[in-house]
């Protein structure tokens, strides 16, 4: 009976789970629909015939603000040991940021913005990572990454708002957005009050040296790295291989096809989330999960018919987007240092827009000559070489 009271005040109250994966779905309501359609919408009224060009600056001059700016508040966070504090400061400042974009006409203007934003949206968005490794147990790490689930499909979901057949302004899409992230991310801040988490015998970081843990940690990020690049390629290019494959797709068709793909994740994820605590069996359904990615990458290759290739990405966006919601929890098992957490937080967010940086390049050397085709059979690669990884962890790893 001790032993079950003992295990029983190790778990957080459910209610606490659920609010801070609301206040995740938040964080990534504040950007989806933004970088999916709002900016690229913004560059092409400003830029007109240069939009392609100057989308292209932005988003790498944002992708290095954001790489330099998770790993700069990971470290603050880190120092202070104020994680709520942080959170509140970026989601602010980002908030602030986004709706002045507003009010400039120079798309030179924009870039610096966009800069500006990138820096305060990772000083919100690592800290709240970092948040849940210091409240939430081992045991209770996959149902947490299932509910993690829902905010790419929040976010996938938030873009039809501003993708309607009656446009709003951009000012006007702006505070829809803003206000929608503030909506989500407030409750945890204002009423999330996490138990204090008893010292565990059995937690990783008593049991695993440094070593071991350091390894896994790295197994992680590469396995992550791997599996980020299908993710950066379709995002990226979803709309241009849907307009060969289908030209008769509509812009909202092709958004309701992104949304329903990041849904089907949702019930995966949980399922396969709460089946890993009870087994303790984390980089097994990981490796599972990336193995399910490469073979429909396959199918969407090698799909005879237009139909069958939507519903191989349909299936391959929920295995996906399943796979990166249970890797973020889990990541939460291997960090070797505990004291650094959110620092390594920010050094696993590297796997998150370096393949933004890189994929246009390995895109434009395959597409031209090898078609879709050819660039989804590389990635298929990448994602079995993720499984790999994974599933070679030791089971002590974690």
């Amino acid at each position: 009976m001790a032993s079950e009271t003992r295990t029983a005040d190790e778990r957080q109250p459910l209610a606490l789970l659920f609010l801070y994966a609301l206040a995740y779905a938040g964080a990534v309501i504040a950007y989806t629909p933004f970088l999916m359609l709002l900016l690229p919408m913004r560059v092409a009224e400003l830029a007109g015939a240069a939009d392609i060009r100057w989308l292209g600056y932005i988003l790498f001059a944002g992708a290095l603000a954001a790489s330099v700016s998770a790993i700069a508040s990971g470290w603050l966070s880190d120092r202070t040991r104020n994680r709520r504090g942080w959170i509140g400061a970026g989601l602010a400042l980002s908030i602030a940021l986004q709706l002045s974009m507003a009010h400039f006409t120079s798309v030179a203007a924009l870039l610096w913005l966009v800069v500006a934003w990138q820096l305060a949206l990772n000083l919100m968005l690592t800290p709240l990572i970092a948040w849940a490794g210091d409240f939430v147990p081992d045991r209770q790490k996959g149902h947490l990454g299932g509910l993690l689930a829902f905010a790419p499909a929040l976010g996938a979901w938030s873009s039809l708002l501003v993708a309607r057949e009656t446009p709003a302004s951009f000012a006007d899409n702006l505070w829809l957005v803003s206000m929608a992230a503030v909506a989500a991310m407030l409750p945890l801040l204002v009423a999330g009050r996490p138990r204090p988490l008893p010292t565990d015998p059995g937690s990783v970081d008593i049991v695993q040296p440094p070593r071991r843990k350091s390894a896994a940690a790295i197994r992680m990020w590469l396995a992550r790295l791997a599996m980020q690049v299908p993710g950066a390629a379709l995002a990226s290019y979803l709309y241009f291989w849907l307009r060969a494959l289908d030209p008769a797709m509509t812009n909202r068709e092709k958004m309701l096809l992104f949304a329903i793909g990041l849904s089907l994740s949702i019930g995966a994820a949980m399922a396969l989330g709460r089946w890993s605590d009870r087994r303790d069996r984390p980089f097994a359904v990981l490796a599972l999960l990336a193995a399910c990615t490469g073979l429909l990458l396959g199918a969407m290759a090698a799909a005879p018919s237009p139909g069958l290739a939507k519903l191989a990405y349909l299936l391959f966006s929920g295995a996906s987007a399943a796979f990166l919601a249970l890797h973020a929890s889990q990541t939460l098992r291997v960090l070797p240092d505990p004291a650094r957490r959110a620092t390594g937080i920010g050094l696993f967010n590297l796997t998150n827009t370096a393949p933004s940086l890189i994929m246009p390049w390995i895109a434009i050397a395959i597409v031209p000559d090898c078609g879709f085709a050819g660039l989804f059979l590389l990635l298929a690669m990448l994602a079995f070489i993720a499984a790999a990884l994974l599933a070679a962890m030791p089971r002590g790893a974690h």
